[in-house]
Formats: structure tokens, C-alpha cells, sequence
């Protein structure tokens, strides 16, 4: 991948292609493992299903109308119950002139198709695979004739399996992806950006939203700047930071920091040590956290197995963890087409004893993941004051081995 950014027009050509394979290839794939043979996804203009709106091509904006996409016979066929055919993918399958009504003509199609099972995008657990409004699922429902309407499931595994799975031309540019943002979290820890005494950490995020959106990247978050000091306590948790405060030598300073490109998230944290006076590089103390968070990273990265749920990930990761004698939290997400991606949720900073529902949902081949975590180290350079070492780092999983898209930060950054 070169360091140039595409034009729109060749990102949307490139949107396209894979789109197409896409279709062909993940979703039969998906739909035979689910054992659902029709797939019904209804959205509507300004209130897109999450899995719609990735499936819609480049130059849609957004959903038209009213949008039926349905896949049948195990998704070897697709087509369009809308106005308008949706790209080449759908191809247009009602005519208002010839069926006023487009649920009566959604339910004469599912009468020709006769599917056993019509998976629709409703789930308690995934808001990714809730798609389906309560006003639309409720006029599916009541179109359809009774020995259809006994037939439907939540299509979770369909919604979910399709926002999860990387296909291999995604994977030819995800590590690029990765790269170009750890560039500019780069710049950001430097010199180039930081100032010490006079720069503030919201100097810092808005420099990196400013240059992120210059360069031709979109940004999905906001970005977190944050200081550890000695002598001074860290937050309580992870969401109570200060709005700005002007960073100092002697901080240590991380980001935590995302780009979307080509559809492709990413989302990284790392940290940078500002010189002291006459200091050459970092107290030992905090040289040692950064090591003990790589070791935290290796251990989770070890657990993860095809079929393992992200439940059991997370209390091997800790029980390893604390074997050696680590004080860790574990809060790893997938990531893809989303930020927080679709797929098992691998502990929350706040529920270190497991997440129901969404972390009981296993680990399949072709995905990919941000390992975020944080250990707590003693540093005695700083009077044995306990700092967190917040590490975050993109990875993909290929059903035998996890591995980063774009390396990992194992040495601190100086200003």
C-alpha cells in the first residue's frame, strides 16, 4: 500500500469490488453455517440497519425509501424489493405499477422462495445486529401469511458473522491502514507537536483530528489525550479525565487514537516520556510498566483459539496474568467495520468477571481485534506511585494465530 491516499473515485471502485466478493463469498458461507437459507434486511431512508449500510454501494449515501435486500437459497441469490435496485448486487425485484404494496410483494416472493428458516436482524445481545426497526419488523410480521411468519429468527449470527469477517483484499491493505495511523499517533508524541509546559493535551487532540482529516482519514472517536505525573493521583477509572491540562516535563503522556480508511478502523494507544532536564530516557519504573504490558499482551494473544469464547479469553488472559505476577485489566474489542466491531466482547475495564451475552460469543477465523488493555506498575523513581500502562494495538486472527497488523509501541516515545 503507498503512502498516497486514493482518490474518492478509486476508493469507491475499491468499495465496490469488494462489496461483490464479499457477497459471493462470506455470506453463503455464513448463511450454510447459521443453517438459515433467507436472510431479510429492511431499512429505511436516514434509519439504516448497521449491516445495510455496508452493504450498499459506494455512491448511496444512504438507503432509498424504503430498502429490502433479501438473500435466498443460502444466499447463492439476492435481490432488491425496493423502487430501486440496489447497485449490481441487488437487482430490482418490485414494480409499484405492477403490486402497489412492497410488503405484499416482499411476502409473494418469500411464498415462491419457501424458505425454512428467514432470518430477520433483531437481537437482544448485539446492538449491531438490531437493526431491523420495531415499526418495520412489526409490518414484515403482519405481511406475511402464518406458515411464514413461524419461520423467522434473529439472523444474529448472520449479522454479526458478516460484520466480523475480513476477506483477503481487505486484508492486503488493513496493515497499511494501521501503519498511516501509527504515523500520526507518532508525530503527535513528538516533538514536532509537543511543547513542554506550554502545549496542552487538547493542543494535542485536536492537532491529530485536524491532521487526521487533512490527510484523508476519517476519525470515529474523538481523541483521548491523558498525563500521569508523580506525585499526583491517577483517575478513578478510565472516563475521568480532565479537559486540558498543559503537559510537563517529567510526564508521561498517552493517546488513545483511531483513523477509518477504505471502511477499515483502527484503534491505538501508546505512550511517550517528557524529558527532564539532564534526563537521557525514562525512570526504570516506567521502562518496566511498558515491558510488563507487553507481557500482558502476549499472555491474551496466547488464549485466543477458534471457537473459544471472548468469556474464556478474557479469565485465561487474567489467570495468566496474575500467575506472573502482573496486576492486569483486560478490555479487548473486534474491530473492522466499526470501531467496536461486531463479534465477542473481551472483558469491559469494569466487568473484569466476564461480559453475558456478548463476551459468551466465540472466536472465528478471518477477524480481527484491537488488544487493549492495562497493567498497574509501582514505580519507585516516583515515590512507589502506582501508574496505569494503557497499551492498544490492531491485530487480525486467522483461525490459527493472532498476530498485529502493524507491529506494537515496546519502547517509550521521548520528547
Amino acid at each position: 500500500m503507498t503512502s498516497d491516499v486514493l482518490s474518492l473515485r478509486d476508493q469507491s471502485r475499491l468499495h465496490d469490488e469488494w462489496l461483490g466478493d464479499r457477497l459471493a463469498t462470506i455470506v453463503p458461507d455464513l448463511m450454510a453455517r447459521a443453517g438459515i437459507d433467507c436472510w431479510v434486511l429492511v431499512a429505511r431512508e436516514y434509519n439504516e440497519d448497521p449491516v445495510v449500510r455496508t452493504m450498499l454501494p459506494a455512491t448511496w449515501m444512504t438507503a432509498r425509501r424504503r430498502t429490502i435486500l433479501v438473500f435466498s437459497d443460502f444466499g447463492r441469490e439476492r435481490i432488491a424489493i425496493a423502487r430501486y435496485g440496489v447497485g449490481t448486487a441487488f437487482p430490482g425485484g418490485w414494480s409499484p405499477e405492477e403490486e402497489p404494496d412492497q410488503w405484499r410483494r416482499l411476502a409473494g416472493y418469500l411464498e415462491e422462495k419457501n424458505p425454512e428458516k428467514i432470518g430477520v436482524n433483531h437481537s437482544q445481545t448485539f446492538a449491531l445486529a438490531d437493526g431491523v426497526s420495531a415499526t418495520e419488523q412489526a409490518a414484515l410480521l403482519q405481511a406475511m401469511p402464518d406458515h411464514l411468519r413461524s419461520r423467522v429468527v434473529p439472523a444474529d449470527e448472520l449479522a454479526i458473522g458478516w460484520l466480523e469477517t475480513r476477506s483477503p483484499a481487505e486484508l492486503e491493505v488493513y496493515p497499511g491502514v494501521c501503519g498511516r495511523a501509527h504515523e500520526l499517533l507518532r508525530r503527535a508524541l513528538s516533538p514536532e507537536v509537543i511543547e513542554p509546559e506550554t502545549t496542552t493535551t487538547a493542543d494535542v487532540e485536536w492537532w491529530l483530528r485536524q491532521q487526521t482529516d487533512e490527510a484523508g482519514y476519517g476519525s470515529w472517536f474523538h481523541p483521548t489525550v491523558s498525563l500521569q505525573r508523580a506525585a499526583a493521583e491517577i483517575a478513578d477509572g478510565f472516563s475521568a479525565h480532565p479537559d486540558e491540562d498543559t503537559i510537563r516535563h517529567g510526564d508521561l503522556v498517552h493517546i488513545d487514537y483511531g483513523i477509518v480508511y477504505l471502511g477499515l478502523h483502527t484503534d491505538q494507544q501508546q505512550h511517550a516520556y517528557v524529558l527532564r532536564p539532564g534526563e537521557t530516557e525514562a525512570p526504570d519504573g516506567l521502562r518496566r510498566g511498558l515491558r510488563a504490558g507487553n507481557r500482558l499482551q502476549d499472555l491474551v494473544m496466547a488464549e485466543f483459539r477458534a471457537g473459544t469464547t471472548g468469556n474464556e479469553v478474557l479469565a485465561a488472559g487474567l489467570a495468566a496474568a496474575k500467575r506472573e505476577g502482573l496486576n492486569p485489566t483486560i478490555y479487548s474489542h473486534p474491530i473492522g467495520f466499526h470501531g467496536h466491531g461486531a463479534g465477542p466482547t473481551i472483558g469491559l475495564w469494569d466487568q473484569q468477571a466476564g461480559v453475558p451475552g456478548a463476551g459468551d460469543y466465540p472466536i472465528w477465523p478471518n477477524t480481527a481485534y484491537s488488544i487493549e488493555l492495562s497493567v498497574m506498575v509501582d514505580v519507585p523513581e516516583w515515590g512507589q506511585q502506582q501508574v496505569r500502562i494503557m497499551l492498544e494495538e490492531d491485530a487480525y486472527f486467522d483461525g490459527v494465530k493472532l498476530a498485529f497488523l502493524d507491529g506494537r509501541q515496546t519502547e517509550l516515545w521521548y520528547i
